[in-house]
């Protein structure tokens, strides 16, 4: 009996030991069952994170030139998950780009379903964004005669003042700098920035702050604050005269006086250069301000553009800082050309093309001139030095060494003035015979265009014959003042967008309703074919609308 008891009860065990072994087992299955699910689960979303955070990266770079989503697509589909991917948002600016994708990708468990779990998404997120924290932009723009014409001016003053909104209103943190530079025949600075440099052989004029820059100069980016600058002269060396043998008043307005069109430097407190500002309303105003006159030097324009790009100018963008001139802001501006968090940018837009600069030589800018006036009829008379003897013993001078136009005679003594003493021999504001004024030069450019001074007062004087005056007509405008040949022009401009192209900086040309050369110098001087425009009418403002599109889409490689 016992051992029929111990038989059942063994069968009785091993059946149990058999149930429990297979619970065990399928156990087991359902572990390893639920690690290969999650196995599964974990390489898709891997998989599927690693690739939307390398499309991200590539979409947001600032040098990525293809759509931002389109570059997300592309990505998945060579990774064989674009069926995956849900959304892609593109946030971009003028210095930044911001692209977040979204992907969801079910695994579809095989294990998992036996513990009721029918569905096992991997979903990931990824946003990258690119920024260049500061952008420093120059408007060198042309304010020649010519831009009054086909309503030029007015549809730049459209074109410039939407991209200043444009570029702008987008920089919530200020980090966006726009400086203007107006040039025709020359670039007037301005009282403000020009007290920053040592301006030598003062006008006279009134609004008239521009410089003669020398040859030099278009060798090099930085300009010198401290070297001399010659101030341009507030006169008329373009306008020519009636060569007759006759005297003709210098307030003949078609012969004598000063013509302010053809003054190199015309006077105006709008036409000058805008100091780096962040100020839309304030860009606009001084955009709509802008007036068209005068010749076209692009080379004065281009160099004066770079020149305030430059990280030299950073101690005077500082001191324009604490004087409350620029923002704080832009303090340590112009940063370095290596600086990765900066961009430069130069947008020069022309209608025309070089025009012959004319300068006034150093010796007929300041000082005293030899012209006297009467101070009881404004008539003038001229000390000529060629009237001087010199003997061995002594030098005096010829009995009659001063020219009266108006009487086409010598004199001893000028017009209505005292005999001076010595010998008639006069000395620049010295022994000034009393009744009439020693004019300085810039009083004489003031009154008289250079041509009418050369012929009535030079030509009319020494030569006796045709030929003769002629002679000394020349002459004498060879000595009073240069001229620059527009291919020596065209040259410095080149030079100097080489230099500025080499630093990293990027060029904007725009030759509007230029001529043939024109364009030439302007694809020249921009970054590429894919940075120049050549735009006529209202096409002027699609140039600028695509240039502030373009603009987002750079980020210099220093």
């Amino acid at each position: 009996m016992a051992r029929f008891q111990l038989r059942t009860f063994a069968r009785q065990e091993s059946g149990s030991l058999t149930i429990f072994s297979l619970s065990l087992f399928m156990a087991m299955i359902m572990i390893g069952g639920l690690a290969v699910d999650v196995m599964r689960y974990e390489t898709i979303r891997t998989n599927l994170q690693n690739t939307l955070d390398r499309s991200t990266l590539a979409a947001a770079s600032l040098t990525q030139e293809l759509d931002a989503t389109s570059v997300v697509n592309d990505y998945f589909t060579k990774a064989g998950l674009i069926q995956y991917l849900k959304t892609v948002t593109v946030n971009e600016g003028l210095n930044y780009r911001e692209v977040a994708a979204d992907a969801t990708a079910g695994t579809d468990p095989i294990f998992l379903k036996l513990m009721g779990i029918n569905a096992m998404d991997a979903a990931g997120h990824s946003k990258a964004e690119q920024r260049v924290t500061n952008v420093e932009i120059m408007l060198v723009l042309d304010i020649s005669g010519s831009m009054a014409s086909n309503s030029k001016l007015t549809n730049l003053k459209s074109a410039a003042n939407e991209f200043v909104n444009t570029v702008l209103s987008s920089d919530a943190e200020g980090r966006i700098s726009i400086g203007l530079v107006p040039f025709n025949g020359q670039v007037n600075l301005g009282s403000t920035l020009s007290a920053k440099y040592n301006l030598t052989d003062p006008n006279g004029g009134t609004n008239q702050f521009c410089v003669d820059l020398d040859p030099a100069t278009y060798s090099s980016l930085s300009l010198s604050r401290t070297s001399a600058m010659s101030m341009t002269a507030n006169a008329d060396s373009y306008s020519t005269t009636n060569q007759t043998t006759s005297y003709v008043t210098p307030t003949d307005s078609n012969y004598g006086v000063a013509n302010g069109a053809n003054l190199w430097c015309p006077p105006s407190a709008t036409n000058i250069v805008r100091l780096p500002s962040k100020s839309i309303s304030g860009l606009q105003s001084a955009i709509n301000g802008l007036t068209a006159i005068g010749a076209t030097s692009i080379n004065a324009g281009m160099r004066w553009g770079t020149a305030l790009l430059d990280p030299s100018a950073r101690t005077m963008f500082s001191q324009f800082i604490t004087s409350g001139a620029m923002p704080s802001e832009f303090q340590g501006r112009p940063f370095d050309y290596v600086d990765d968090d900066a961009m430069k940018v130069i947008i020069l837009m022309t209608d025309g093309e070089h025009f012959a600069e004319e300068r006034i030589k150093p010796l007929f800018k300041s000082g005293y001139s030899i012209i006297f006036r009467t101070t009881s009829d404004n008539n003038y008379s001229v000390f000529h030095s060629s009237k001087v003897v010199t003997t061995s013993s002594t030098t005096i001078c010829n009995s009659r060494p001063y020219w009266v136009p108006h009487l086409g005679a010598w004199h001893s003594r000028p017009w209505n003035g005292t005999v001076p003493p010595t010998n008639n021999c006069y000395v620049q504001n010295a022994a000034i015979p009393s009744g009439v004024t020693n004019l300085t030069w810039p009083q004489v450019w003031a009154n008289m265009r250079v041509s009418y001074v050369a012929w009535q007062f030079y030509a009319r004087a020494l030569g006796t014959t045709s030929s003769t005056r002629t002679t000394v007509y020349n002459d004498t405008m060879t000595a009073m003042r240069t001229q620059t040949a527009t291919t020596t022009m065209d040259t410095q401009l080149q030079t100097i967008c080489t230099s500025i192209k080499n630093q990293g900086v990027t060029v904007y040309g725009i030759a509007f309703e230029a001529p043939a050369n024109g364009q030439t110098q302007i694809a020249g001087c921009a970054s590429s074919a894919a940075h120049y425009f050549n735009a006529t009418g209202l096409q002027i403002k699609t140039a600028f609308r695509a240039i502030a599109s373009n603009i987002s889409q750079l980020r210099l490689t220093q």
